[in-house]
């Protein structure tokens, strides 16, 4: 069983490598096609200038969308089947609830009709099964990607080539990394690594309960600044799930923790330009360093991240210093054999190939493949590697990315007409509606931010402090808002898939919201209000 399993994983890692080509190439059906789709934002924006001097005016922004729809009518349509998505993911408990009684009444049936059938061979129930598919978050994303391809081919002026070239010449690199970065985080020397870390600042509060709640939504998140946001996710959420959850929390304080963690991982990647995906887009254009990151947003990262949790420390003290850690009795069954140093070593030697080549898919999971290899020989040490998961959020990701890049028709129009602390609220808002490196990489494209002005020339050193501040407040909004809901940010789809089980009726997105709300606010104070 083991051997078919990682021959199928292999399998699946040499067609993302065949895929990673395809895309590197340009995309397999559209590499010398003259389609262009969707439409590049400049484009509108030069057909908006010369209405603009028609009107003698400038466009309002109501103009603006109408007039963009009315150029391409696939801007509203998927729009519109992007937000069927959303509205979607807040009914998957709705969903799994049904699947459950579908399970339950099917059972039920089964055994008043008295057949017997052999272990594993009983009927499915068609409906049950169905529901649970509908109800995974992971996969609603990937499900509303088939309306869409199907309205851009029956859309005038579109087609099945439009569909294929749109869907070809996508970046999947951020999805493929998280897979890749996900398996390695979730093994077991890494685990063990960070646990003997965070163990050592968890034993200035005795070891409780409590001291590892704290040292884990505060030192992790941070850790995401240098080994990724995924990678802090993955590791946070299992580690939580071990000295926390496994514990029985109130329902209360499980949603207060998971809002937490979601919020603190959004932030704490901003120490450095290269961990957090919103940074990730921009840095480059706009020249921002580890320096800029530290001076701009690292240390209000920290001083939120520390306000926040003490807050709630605060606010849940009594519960959190109610729980008891399990009592551990080693015996032969429960002996797990110690991970050698050699071995972890070489396991963060590949989590560090891999944040070092996110840039580049073949060669991440490349070494990726290699890795496989190196968990195989040494099985001994290793829990049993979880692919599925991984594999879920990447899915959950590409979906998004599909999607999202058909949002830029209404979002830059938006971004580019606001103030500085509109332009904040805004993008804080957006990004619950659409992954923050979306909002910030549409960003990078309008002409309000940026050195350069829509023709290409240098702006005036006036309009380039305007530019900075906008840069500022769309990034910063952006990772605030980065915990509200499982889409806003590319690691919160690992955090639900580990802690979903810890959720009887599965993770609801407004309890999620509401255990996030606090912590969002108190950051949004941390980035807008104090000086910059």
């Amino acid at each position: 069983m083991i051997r078919r399993f990682a021959t199928l994983t292999i399998l699946s890692m040499l067609s993302l490598f065949g895929a990673t080509s395809l895309f590197a190439a340009g995309g397999g059906h559209g590499a010398e096609s003259d389609i262009v789709f969707p439409e590049p934002l400049a484009g509108y924006m030069d057909k908006e200038a010369d209405m603009e001097a028609e009107l003698g005016r400038p466009l309002t922004l109501v103009e603006i969308l109408k007039e963009r729809i009315a150029s391409d009518p696939i801007n509203l349509v998927a729009s519109i089947i992007f937000f069927c998505a959303i509205l979607h993911t807040f009914m998957c408990a709705k969903f799994n609830k049904m699947a459950h009684n579908y399970e339950h009444a099917h059972k039920e049936k089964l055994k008043k009709d008295g057949h017997s059938y052999p272990p594993g061979k009983e009927p499915v129930c068609f409906k049950a099964t169905l529901f649970h598919f509908l109800g995974e978050v992971e996969a609603i994303f990937g499900i509303w990607v088939v309306p869409l391809v199907i309205a851009i081919c029956i859309t005038p002026n579109h087609g099945w080539d439009y569909a294929v070239e749109y869907v070809n010449n996508r970046n999947y690199t951020e999805p493929m990394f998280v897979v890749v970065i996900m398996a390695i985080a979730s093994t077991r020397p890494v685990i063990k690594f960070a646990e003997r870390c965070l163990k050592m600042v968890a034993s200035l509060g005795h070891g409780s309960p409590l001291a590892w709640w704290l040292a884990i939504l505060t030192v992790a998140p941070l850790l995401g600044s240098f080994i990724t946001e995924p990678a802090a996710m993955t590791i946070a959420a299992m580690l939580l799930g071990q000295q926390f959850y496994k514990l029985k929390p109130s329902a209360k304080l499980c949603y207060a923790t998971l809002g937490l963690l979601f919020v603190n991982i959004s932030v704490g990647g901003t120490l450095s330009h290269f961990a957090a995906p919103p940074v990730l887009m921009v840095a480059g254009k706009w020249n921002w360093d580890m320096m800029f990151m530290l001076t701009h947003f690292g240390w209000r990262a920290i001083l939120g991240i520390i306000i926040a949790n003490a807050l709630y420390l605060s606010i849940f003290f009594k519960e959190l210093k109610s729980l008891k850690a399990e009592q551990k009795v080693e015996n032969e069954a429960n002996f797990e054999e110690p991970v050698p140093f050699w071995v972890i070593i070489v396991h963060l030697g590949f989590l560090a190939w891999t944040v070092m080549t996110l840039h580049e898919p073949p060669f991440f999971i490349g070494g990726f493949l290699f890795f496989l290899g190196f968990t195989k020989a040494t099985d001994h040490y290793q829990y049993q590697l979880n692919i599925k998961s991984p594999m879920l959020v990447g899915f959950f990701l590409a979906g998004l990315v599909i999607h999202g890049g058909l949002q830029g028709w209404w979002i830059a129009p938006i971004l580019s007409s606001l103030s500085e602390t509109m332009l904040f609220c805004i993008a804080t808002v957006l990004t619950a509606f659409n992954d923050n490196a979306a909002i910030t990489l549409l960003a990078s494209e309008v002409p309000a931010f940026g050195p350069l002005d829509i023709h290409g020339v240098a702006k005036s050193a006036e309009a380039l402090v305007t530019a900075r501040a906008l840069e500022y407040a769309v990034v910063a909004g952006a990772v605030t808002g980065g915990g509200l809901t499982v889409i806003a940010n590319a690691p919160n789809p690992a955090g639900q898939s580990i802690l979903s089980k810890y959720f009887p009726e599965g993770i609801s997105p407004i309890g999620l919201l509401l255990g996030a709300l606090i912590p969002t606010l108190i950051m949004a104070v941390c980035f807008i209000v104090l000086p910059h």
